[in-house]
This record gives C-alpha cells, structure tokens and sequence, in this order.
C-alpha cells in the first residue's frame, strides 16, 4: 500500500506562468522524491508602475511516501 503526501509551494518567474510552475516543479524535484502530480492552486501577478513584473503560482505537489 502507497501512501502519498501533498505539499504547496509557491514559485515565481518573470518570463510568464508556465516558467514558474516549471521552477516550482524543479525546486521541488531537488528536496523531495518520488514526485507522482501537481496542480495549481492560484495564480498572480506582481505589478510594479503598471507594468506586469513576474507571474507567481502557489502549486500543491503530490509525492509518495516510502
């Protein structure tokens, strides 16, 4: 029997939202193993003088347990 564990992070880059989730994903990656799905919880925006100046994501990560 597997057992599984969700963890959220939360990235950000400033080349769009699939660069963060991609960040996330391998930051995650390093510290965690057996990383089995994912999915966005929320997306932002981070606007400095009205200009759009990096897409943030929150992911909940799910990994299974050994």
């Amino acid at each position: 029997m597997s057992v599984a564990k969700i963890m959220e992070i939360s990235a950000e880059s400033t080349e769009g939202f699939e660069a963060a989730i991609r960040n996330g994903i391998e930051q995650a990656s390093k510290i965690v193993e057996n990383i089995k799905g994912a999915w966005v919880s929320e997306q932002k925006l981070k606007i400095e003088n009205g200009q759009i100046a990096a897409y943030r994501v929150d992911i909940r990560v799910s990994f299974v347990l050994q």
